[in-house]
């Protein structure tokens, strides 16, 4: 049972297709999927034709209206409370030399007789006490009124995982995609089943929403401007923050076989509470061969297009992208900047990219493509880019890898490892084009035109891709790690 967050089948490209590919590259097992999305309203249809072995599938939408228990006044298992107390305090400040939370402590959700259920949540007396009592110990907001409802919004959902968890048809193993609420689905489906989790994380899922939960704008700061010190988070703020954290180490706890995708991300996870003898590095891989034959349609020097493949959303830092089209147009009037990815998951931040565009007079090189086939874009495109602040490893740089294209990115995630090598075969296999910082349009520009304007470092660069992902990012050496995971979890 595939435990998936805002992915497969209603979004695409990036963890969606790995998941598309996972499945279909195990024709021998039968799979279900859980969709957990925001509300229903956010996703348009299916963006995948589902494979004949995805067996289940069912759609969750954590926003959308619930109908609430009736109200009545009660006391609220004070036992239960109490526990939720100790926990908010070993989670405030993590002690290393005591365990992790017990997965026992989720008997609290799953178990209402022993626990704490969804009415006592909304309107006990012990929950009213705990709210209160936290906010006079750990706000630093003065609204009472915003950190109430702020706890409310953020633990309602738990109670619909657990819900979700009840009733979820019997699987003989869960492998969930991230940590977030996937995760904490995947905890209870664990507790409650005593069937092994697997979690599988492409990027690391507190770091990234910590990203977003710093740039978003509909989290209150009620402090005037004497109280506000610009070196800190706003509590509101820290406090998602440190939920996400809560709920991720949850998940790891669960986890028997705990896998990222690279060294760093490896140490992040062990660094936010995973068990280090539980971590596993499996990189993606691709199927070559779908892309291979795209080299043919190659020209012999680089066409003067630029393409970026994802999401239009701050994360991927489009703005950067665009800016670095600027700077390369003032030396080649004729290059283009082709940007490919759906705009529908932040119209704010795709209308701001676009007046961007505007503002550099750049209406007629920049050009907002929607979603393509990256079998269409490859053979036109001169160098792909990544201007993104957080990544993974990007499946998009191995497909342009093994379509023969070099690659210009910033220094997130494994990027560094796919265009520069890691270890010494790797490395001596050379550069497949550079890696610059975060932000930074100009070193970016330099890196791209070093590429364009030497075709002979352009083909140089283009044969290290090839070579690089032919020897270590093949989809069968990724198979064969996880067809090892679902045999031991199967037995």
């Amino acid at each position: 049972m595939l435990l998936l967050e805002g992915t497969f089948p209603y979004v695409s490209g990036g963890v969606s297709s790995w998941v598309n590919q996972i499945i279909r590259g195990f024709p021998d097992y039968r799979f279900g999927a859980v969709f957990i999305g925001s509300s229903r309203e956010d996703y348009g249809g299916m963006k995948y034709e589902l494979p004949e072995n995805l067996v289940h599938l069912e759609a969750h939408y954590l926003q959308d209206h619930r109908t609430k228990p009736r109200i009545i006044a009660h006391e609220g298992n004070k036992e239960a409370f109490e526990v939720v107390r100790g926990l908010h305090a070993w989670f405030l400040k993590p002690d290393p030399n005591t365990l992790n939370p017990s997965l026992k402590d989720l008997d609290f959700y799953m178990n209402p007789d022993k626990g704490i259920d969804y009415r006592q949540f909304l309107y006990s007396q012990q929950s009213w006490e705990l709210i209160s009592e936290l906010y006079e110990e750990r706000c630093t907001d003065p609204s009472f009124v915003d950190y109430f409802w702020t706890a409310r919004n953020m633990h309602a959902p738990i109670w619909l995982l657990a819900e979700i968890a009840s009733n979820l048809i019997p699987a003989r193993m869960y492998h969930t995609v991230s940590t977030g609420y996937a995760g904490f689905l995947g905890s209870l489906l664990h507790y409650n089943t005593g069937r092994p989790l697997i979690l599988s994380e492409h990027g690391i899922y507190t770091k990234e929403r910590r990203i977003d939960l710093i740039q978003s704008s509909w989290i209150q700061d009620n402090r005037n401007a004497l109280q506000k010190d610009p070196t800190e988070i706003s509590f509101f703020r820290d406090l998602w923050i440190r939920f996400f954290e809560t709920i991720g180490r949850f998940c790891y706890v669960a986890s028997g076989t705990i896998i990222s995708l690279y060294d760093g991300a490896r140490e992040r996870q062990i660094a936010d509470g995973a068990l280090p003898e539980r971590t596993q590095v499996v990189p993606n891989g691709i199927d070559i061969a779908r892309y291979a034959k795209l080299r043919s349609d190659q020209p012999e020097n680089p066409p003067m297009v630029l393409a970026l493949l994802g999401r239009v959303v701050p994360i991927k830092d489009i703005k950067t992208f665009i800016r670095t089209v600027r700077i390369i147009a003032n030396h080649i009037p004729t290059v283009q900047g082709w940007i490919i990815g759906p705009e529908d998951e932040d119209p704010e931040y795709a209308a701001e990219c676009k007046s961007l565009t505007e503002s550099l007079v750049l209406d007629s090189q920049i050009i907002f493509m929607g979603f393509r086939n990256p079998a269409e874009i490859f053979p036109k495109t001169g160098v792909l880019v990544l201007s993104s602040v957080s990544e993974g490893l990007p499946l998009v740089i191995l497909e342009a890898f093994a379509a023969g294209l070099p690659v210009v990115s910033t220094d997130v995630g494994a990027c560094r490892q796919l265009i520069m090598g890691s270890g010494e075969a790797d490395e001596a296999i050379g550069a497949a084009g550079g890696v610059v910082g975060i932000n930074d349009p100009q070193a970016m520009a330099t890196e791209i035109l070093q590429l364009l304007g030497n075709p002979a470092e352009w083909r140089r660069a283009r044969r290290s891709a090839i070579e690089r992902v032919e020897r270590f990012y093949s989809q069968e050496r990724m198979f064969d790690s996880y067809r090892k995971f679902y045999q031991k979890g199967m037995n």
